[in-house]
């Protein structure tokens, strides 16, 4: 039987949460009050002392201000502040960082109070020349989300949607009443979760893949690898073009929650520092979101490759492998610093490391030196439909995936796949 899941596993959990939290529109203008509060208190929010003028024809009282404050939470820590002082000694001035503060209050307030949702480029675009960069809006949203313990969406500021996802077995049911219907040769937008009422899982899909990048993402659509015939079942694969939009961490994050144990969620990264990640990303969540990172984290994420010690029984040729910089070096050491890391993961990360330590050149492995061997495919196998279209879900036979060889890739993700399918189900039963 096909499995309905709903964007939220707990509806009634979700609306009793709903229920406890104060309303955006009061944390923004409590925020404001305070910090009005504070300039028209009594003396001007004086500290009560004065200083005289050296100049003795100038003589007169000064009285000394203390600075103004607010306090946002630091949202890559839970449970600390940040504080935000009015004037204090800078080259660049001090004004700037509250202006931009209150227009991004003001904004966010305008689009909860007409119900208007926004996104943070949106926000951006409304004042270029006072915002200067879209890392100050992001910073500023994700802040003050933080600061109101809210979700991002509840200050009705939307990501924008990047990913895509594959395999016929899944339809996207939106509140609008729209259904998306997934197809195996090309990807599908991902919407936003606020967008999404359910969705659909057919009863053979028994693997779910998340791909880093959007390259072979689309090169394992054209091969139709999501009903490859000789792995057991459908598939579905994911793909957050590198590091993941929230609208890909949700949908993955329900399918970890909510499909059963005996399906495994494969991860599919380079063997570099980036990779390993972005794959942390999706299983645990992203240091900039870390008060979001209970409802993003996907924890039944595994790492499947590329695993730099498998790439040569595939074929791959030491020398397609890229070499490890300075920077990825850092990089590693950094991720190894991160918390929490197990398993295949940390073991990657520390061989990473220690070969840029050792000066190896040959020790990053990528997915392009897999895919670069990919042959040329037969007119029936490249032709797509709209993402709408149920024509092109009929698996392909045997003949067309055999005619020509297959890559190294297809190779790997068969034999690794087929391996995780089998001992989930012989773990986990057929439930």
């Amino acid at each position: 039987m096909d499995m309905d899941i709903d964007m939220f596993s707990d509806s009634s959990e979700e609306e009793q949460f709903e229920e406890s939290i104060p309303s955006a529109t009061d944390c923004i203008e409590e925020l404001v009050t305070s910090f009005l509060f504070q300039l028209s208190a009594p003396g001007g929010n004086s500290a009560g002392s004065e200083s005289e003028s050296e100049d003795d024809t100038n003589a007169k009282a000064t009285p000394v201000r203390t600075p103004l404050e607010l306090r946002l939470a630091d949202r890559r820590e839970e449970g600390t502040l940040r504080t935000m002082r009015f004037p204090v000694k800078r080259a660049t001035g001090s004004a700037r960082p509250f202006a931009q503060l209150f227009r991004v209050l003001d904004l966010v307030h305008e689009a909860v109070v007409d119900d208007i949702p926004a996104t943070k480029r949106d926000i951006y675009y409304k004042d270029v020349p006072l915002f200067k960069k879209q890392k100050v809006v992001d910073n500023l949203v994700d802040d003050l989300a933080a600061t109101f313990e809210l979700d991002r969406a509840d200050l009705n500021v939307r990501a924008t949607s990047k990913g895509l996802v594959c395999g016929s077995g899944l339809t996207i049911h939106l509140r609008s009443g729209e259904r998306l219907h997934a197809t195996d040769t090309e990807g599908t937008l991902i919407p936003v979760g606020e967008d999404i009422e359910t969705f659909t899982v057919t009863d053979d899909v028994e693997w779910v893949l998340l791909v880093e990048k959007d390259a072979i993402f689309q090169t394992l659509c054209r091969v139709r690898f999501a009903s490859h015939t000789t792995i057991p079942g459908r598939g579905i694969i994911i793909t957050g073009k590198g590091y993941p939009d929230v609208a890909t961490r949700q949908l993955v994050a329900t399918l970890s929650s909510c499909l059963p144990r005996r399906i495994p969620l494969l991860g599919l990264v380079d063997g570099d520092p980036y990779g390993l990640d972005i794959l942390s990303v999706y299983k645990y969540g992203s240091r900039a979101m870390a008060h979001e990172a209970d409802k993003l984290a996907a924890p039944r994420v595994k790492y499947l490759g590329v695993l730099a010690s498998e790439l040569a029984s595939f074929g791959v040729d030491r020398d397609a492998l890229l070499p490890i910089t300075k920077a990825d070096e850092k990089k590693a050491r950094a991720d190894d610093a991160r918390p929490p890391n197990t398993g295949k993961v940390e073991a990657e990360i520390e061989v990473l490391a220690s070969a840029g330590a050792l000066g190896r050149r040959d020790a990053q492995p990528s997915m392009e030196a897999m895919s670069d061997m990919d042959p040329p495919l037969s007119t029936s196998q490249t032709t797509s439909s709209g993402p709408t279209s149920t024509d092109n879900d009929t698996p392909p036979t045997s003949q067309d995936l055999d005619a020509p060889p297959e890559s190294a890739l297809v190779r790997y993700l068969v034999t690794k796949i087929r391996d995780y399918v089998e001992r989930a189900k012989a773990r986990n039963g057929t439930d």
